[in-house]
């Protein structure tokens, strides 16, 4: 696992510094080793943390004839069969690591390659010959991978700060990522926080070559045909699947764990890897003691079930909580208003003083309809048959009910269903997950435009039923809120985690997978559950979701009311110059009068300028708010 970084110096002078502070910046991603490519071109190198052939797996590679370099971030878990193909082709290795399979493989299959990788990556190549850069990133969008294109130059880097270490690159916050966030509590890709960057998307590849870039996809059209015909049918094939993707992923030079949440998910990923070692695992967790959330009696029958050397963190208002998020501010790289990266962190943290690798559960909920929304999506199918002036009859009637310090009360999840049920579907999907709505934004936000979210939104419209939702998920949700914090999290840490559900035999078995296998009346992740009953401790079964957050209601009229206050102060607020302090001082006042839940919209804004005020970053001008730049156009593919 590394972090990379690079750019090209065509029409300016080539100063090595730049690359040097590019890769201090994400010097956390690999404190291994150090490796820099120079050429009167391009300049790129790696930063790495040594996972696999800790002798010889030091980057940059180069090809035989010195034509093809390579910087890489990730892991390839089938590169062992891969390597055999390339070595009966003629190829010979001087490593054993993965980085070299994935080279000998470009220069053997060219863009063709990238489909054949099963893994996670993002990668860098320069072809000398051809003056030509190809860019990838993993189908999942797991290892992120970010560009900038600017004076006919291109920069690139695993983090956001790689670019930004770059003194010609404008610090202005990007209106169309704004307001996504505002709305989703995460900023979609090809967007970024910032003007002028953009993300790499899952699946796709950019060519740059003389001061042009195209992007496309490299994956093929999913294929739904051959689905299972019954669940028993369905169930054995995904526990073929499991087996292989964990074992495969457990391969590591380093010490490994598990994060484990005591959910269906973490546990699956632990009773499958327990079945492919021959020694106690190790397991580690985050609890809130004394808390309706707490996971802790889940966790430790789970672990006790398979006998981990286990080791957990209680998490509560005496940490360190406001260091701990001007932290997350430098590390996340542009905000992420998903709470759960506070615990995520201390779990990171903790991790790494006992391993440098850890398997996780991300990507079943997306795949096999596990979130409450997705429920959610089905019952208000049913509530829309209810006239609308009723529903908004019963909304008024909820706002009425008593506001609790549960991290997600019965009460706000009634007045958050009724105000999606008052949405269309597509959008009620989005904001049931997230915080504004396109009205409270338009009370908020100066430069409040409906017009990015609605590009990102009508992708949905192409799907059906709840086939439509979980490709939304798995294309903007799982990769840019969920993988993303996890990436950034655990690499602040140098920690690598893995993700076995989202092996892309899994993937493409979710997608010809039919809908009545995943969500069935409110059974969620139906497959997986049926694929464990006789596997896990009944309790893990039939428990409701939880999930890794903070009771962030609470600590907002608590703990972190000072911090709140500071930083959402007139003064901050009114030198932001895009926000309406009416309505924000509206927002807090009411939250902390107890007369709403308006926790998770105010985190997203604290999390908005703490990140601001440490990256030094400037709001958008009038003018800049219809001459943005534009991502380079996508190619899609109808697949993930």
């Amino acid at each position: 696992m590394c972090g990379i970084a690079g750019y090209s110096h065509l029409h300016k002078p080539q100063d090595r510094t730049d690359l040097e502070r590019s890769l201090a910046s994400i010097a956390h991603r690999g404190p291994d080793q150090q490796g820099v490519f120079y050429s009167g071109s391009l300049s790129m190198g790696a930063r790495r943390l040594r996972v696999m052939d800790i002798e010889s797996g030091d980057q940059p590679f180069s090809s035989f004839d010195g034509d093809i370099t390579l910087v890489f971030n990730g892991e390839i878990f089938n590169h062992r069969e891969l390597r055999a193909e390339l070595e009966s082709a003629g190829y010979t290795f001087r490593s054993h690591c993965d980085t070299e399979v994935v080279l000998h493989a470009f220069h053997h299959w060219g863009n063709a390659a990238f489909r054949r990788l099963r893994g996670m990556f993002a990668a860098a190549f320069w072809i000398r010959s051809e003056r030509r850069l190809v860019l990838a990133r993993d189908r999942m969008g797991i290892k992120p991978l970010y560009y900038c294109q600017q004076g006919g130059e291109i920069y690139f880097g695993s983090e956001v700060k790689c670019i930004l270490a770059h003194s010609v690159i404008e610090r202005r916050l990007s209106v169309d990522g704004l307001n996504c966030y505002l709305s989703l509590n995460y900023v979609p890709g090809p967007f970024t926080m910032i003007e002028g960057i953009f993300k790499l998307m899952p699946g796709h590849l950019l060519e740059w070559r003389n001061g042009e870039a195209e992007i496309e996809s490299y994956l093929t059209p999913r294929v739904t045909e051959n689905a299972p015909n019954t669940l028993n049918e369905a169930a054995e094939e995904l526990d073929s699947l499991m087996r292989q993707s964990v074992t495969e992923q457990m391969d590591a030079d380093m010490p490994l764990g598990i994060w484990l949440s005591g959910g269906l998910d973490s546990s699956t990923i632990l009773h499958y890897a327990s079945e492919a070692s021959t020694r106690p695992l190790k397991t580690f967790s985050i609890t809130f003691n004394g808390r309706s959330f707490n996971d802790g009696d889940f966790i430790q029958e789970v672990s006790n079930h398979y006998g981990s050397e286990h080791t957990e963190l209680n998490l509560d208002g005496d940490c360190d909580l406001v260091g701990t998020i001007q932290d997350i501010s430098y590390h996340a790289d542009e905000p992420n208003a998903d709470a759960g990266a506070v615990p995520l962190w201390f779990l990171s943290k903790m991790t790494r003083q006992h391993v440098t690798v850890s398997l996780s559960g991300e990507g079943a909920d997306e795949l096999f309809a596990g979130y409450l929304t997705h429920k959610a999506d089905r019952y208000a199918a049913i509530a829309r048959r209810v006239p609308a002036w009723m529903r908004k009859s019963a909304l008024a009637g909820a706002r009425l009910l008593p506001v609790s310090d549960d991290k997600i009360g019965l009460e706000y999840k009634i007045k958050r269903f009724l105000e999606g049920s008052l949405l269309s579907p597509e959008y009620a999907h989005i904001f049931w997950n997230g915080t504004f709505s396109e009205t409270e934004k338009a009370s908020l936000f100066h430069h409040a435009s409906p017009q990015p979210l609605a590009e990102i939104v009508a992708g949905m419209n192409d799907g059906r039923g709840l086939e439509r939702f979980l490709q939304f998920d798995q294309s903007y949700y799982l990769p840019d809120d969920i993988l993303s914090k996890v990436d950034r999290m655990s690499m602040a840490h140098a920690v690598e985690v893995r993700p076995p559900f989202l092996d892309s035999r899994i993937v493409d078995f979710a997608a010809r997978l039919p809908e009545r296998f995943k969500l069935r009346g409110s059974t969620s992740k139906l497959v997986l559950r049926h694929l464990m009953r006789d596997k896990l401790p009944t309790s893990v079964l039939t428990r409701p979701k939880i999930g890794l957050d903070i009771p962030i209601h609470e600590w907002f009229r608590g703990s972190l009311r000072g911090f709140l206050q500071d930083t959402l102060s007139r003064d901050a607020i009114l030198d932001t110059g895009i926000f309406a302090w009416p309505a924000v001082e509206q927002l807090i006042g009411k939250h902390l009068r107890r007369e709403a839940n308006s926790g998770y919209h105010l985190w997203g804004l604290v999390t908005l300028l703490t990140w601001m005020e440490r990256w030094n970053i400037q709001a958008p001008s009038t003018a800049l708010q219809t001459e943005q730049a534009e991502p380079i156009p996508y190619e899609m593919a109808a697949s993930q």
